[in-house]
């Protein structure tokens, strides 16, 4: 019988037209998110302020499938559905049994997976009558997706970029300018959060919790006519998500397999989540499909972190939420991996951990940055410094089969390609990409920080 999964590209699917809401189907009820001013359950108006109504909706939601606007799946069909790649040549790079699959989302415009939830939270705010959108970014996929959004929908994007990363990628920042976005570095001297920062570190590399702190302060600062958009973490961004699983569940069912091991990169919880989730299902009905999440080790969120309420951001402004943390003036090393330097994790990935349904795994970035090496060379794509993760931890498990002769599908989540981070990986072919390693003792002082809950 010939081997369908032997052609680079598998059978093209349908675009999916609903999204997938796992939060019926988790083990137990999210807790409640805390409002931070006054330590009690939000009621859903006071999130009014942050968020456009419909992502409330969605956020709180406990339907399985939401349906897609016809907008919304116009947009879509520039990209998707997006490939389903047999990594053949780095199989036999490997010279490994097992069978090697990634979901190419390095297709969209933006160059990563994150246009996915910024074409709809646009949509939904324009909808609603959102007069701008702020917002942050760690590496810049998620500030070029969300400007290219506003440009696509038509409504204004200001994004507060990390500093470490504004510095490392200025592509990325031209890039959001070209889509008509406004771009600061974080911390800046524009909020009483950043000049804060400034005051005691005027040398200061930003942390992605810095950087939600000054675009939730402009948001709240502006009486109603900004909302702030978050590229990861929240039930709704993951639902948007979930579009990329649940195309790559359609393909694998077109070939007639299933993946034995789902893998993806893992800093606040979207591209992990919205890879895996739908999978989840038939996980909980007794399929043996392993899921890892795969973090840095110098921000070792599920690996180290605690499984408490903490608040999103450094300035406490944003919602208190129970998920695995590091504390939330954790501030992680100067990695190129800008995306995955989160120190808090989404509260359904949080669960599903603390649950033993997911697995966790870390690595250093030379590590990562060696396996998106050997990656290019095999199939020709760089890869963003995030997707290298899942591509460390994809080429191990084919390593193993390669001790034991057992022929898995192993499949992970190309996010993002890594054209704009050259720099870094010429630091990696010069030698001098440094690894780091956070310190116990330093988790454990952030720690001691994290505020008291009682609900």
């Amino acid at each position: 019988m010939e081997d369908k999964t032997k052609k680079y590209i598998l059978p093209e699917t349908e675009m999916p037209t609903s999204w997938y809401n796992i939060n019926p189907d988790l083990p137990k009820p999210l807790a409640p998110p805390i409002n931070p001013q006054t330590g009690k359950p939000f009621i859903l108006d006071e999130l009014t302020a942050l968020f456009a109504p419909s992502l409330i909706e969605q956020e709180v939601s406990m339907k399985n499938y939401i349906d897609i606007p016809k907008d919304l799946l116009d947009i879509y069909r520039l990209w998707r559905p997006t490939p389903l790649v047999r990594a053949e040549r780095l199989e036999q790079m490997l010279d490994t049994p097992a069978k090697i699959f990634f979901k190419n989302e390095s297709v969209s415009p933006a160059g990563s997976h994150k246009p996915n939830t910024a074409m709809a939270q646009a949509y939904y705010n324009k909808k609603d009558g959102t007069g701008r959108l702020t917002t942050e970014t760690g590496a810049g996929q998620w500030g070029c997706a969300l400007c290219l959004a506003g440009n696509f929908i038509g409504i204004d994007v200001t994004v507060y970029m990390v500093r470490v990363s504004y510095d490392q990628k200025p592509y990325r920042k031209i890039m959001m300018r070209m889509y008509g976005g406004k771009v600061h570095a974080s911390p800046s001297n524009l909020t009483d959060a950043g000049r804060a920062m400034l005051a005691q570190d005027p040398n200061s590399p930003g942390s992605l919790g810095l950087a939600i702190s000054e675009a939730v302060e402009e948001a709240v600062k502006s009486g109603g006519e900004a909302k702030y958009s978050l590229g990861s973490v929240l039930n709704h961004v993951i639902l948007h998500q979930t579009i990329v699983g649940l195309e790559t569940k359609k393909q694998f069912e077109k070939l007639g397999i299933t993946p034995d091991v789902l893998i993806a990169c893992v800093g606040g919880g979207s591209n992990f989540g919205g890879f895996t989730f739908p999978f989840i299902p038939d996980k909980l009905k007794g399929k043996n499909i392993r899921m890892i999440a795969v973090e840095p080790s110098s921000c070792p969120t599920l690996t180290k972190g605690k499984y408490v309420f903490d608040y999103g951001d450094t300035a406490k402004m944003a919602p208190i939420v129970q998920m695995y943390t590091l504390g939330h003036d954790f501030m992680p090393p100067s990695i190129h991996a800008g995306g995955l330097r989160y120190h808090g994790m989404s509260p359904q990935v949080s669960m599903l951990y603390h649950e033993g349904l997911i697995e966790a795994a870390a690595y250093p970035q030379n590590a990562c940055f060696e396996a998106a090496m050997m990656f290019a060379k095999a199939e020709g794509i760089i890869p963003a410094p995030e997707s290298s993760h899942a591509i460390r931890c994809a080429i191990d498990e084919a390593l193993k089969c390669k001790k034991t002769g057992e022929k898995k599908v192993i499949a992970f989540n190309l996010s993002g390609h890594g054209h704009f981070d050259m720099t870094a990986y010429e630091l990696f072919m010069d030698g001098k990409l440094k690894d780091y390693e956070y310190p116990e003792e330093m988790i454990e002082k952030s720690l001691e920080k994290i505020p008291k809950v009682n609900i």
